[in-house]
C-alpha cells in the first residue's frame, strides 16, 4: 500500500527514536529535522505497522486548536 496523496498540511518525515510499549497504547518518538514529534497509538497498531526503533515513517499532524503559552 502506498499513498498517493493525502489532504494533511502538516507532515513530519523522519525516523522513530523510541518507542514506548503498553499494553492497550504506546508512545512513538519521531525524530524529524524540526525536533522530536509524539504520537500515542494503540500497541495493536503497532503491531500491525510492523513499527520499531529506526523505521522511516511520516508523522501527520491534524488539529483544529492550536495552543499558546507565554514563556
Amino acid at each position: 500500500m502506498s499513498i498517493q496523496a493525502i489532504n494533511v498540511r502538516n507532515q513530519f518525515k523522519g525516523k522513530i527514536k523510541e518507542i514506548i510499549r503498553g499494553d492497550v497504547v504506546s508512545e512513538i518518538d519521531v525524530e524529524t529535522p524540526w525536533g522530536i514529534v509524539t504520537s500515542v497509538i494503540t500497541t495493536r497498531s503497532v503491531i500491525d505497522l510492523d513499527l520499531k526503533v529506526g523505521s522511516e515513517v511520516v508523522a501527520l499532524v491534524k488539529s483544529t486548536e492550536v495552543s499558546i503559552a507565554k514563556l
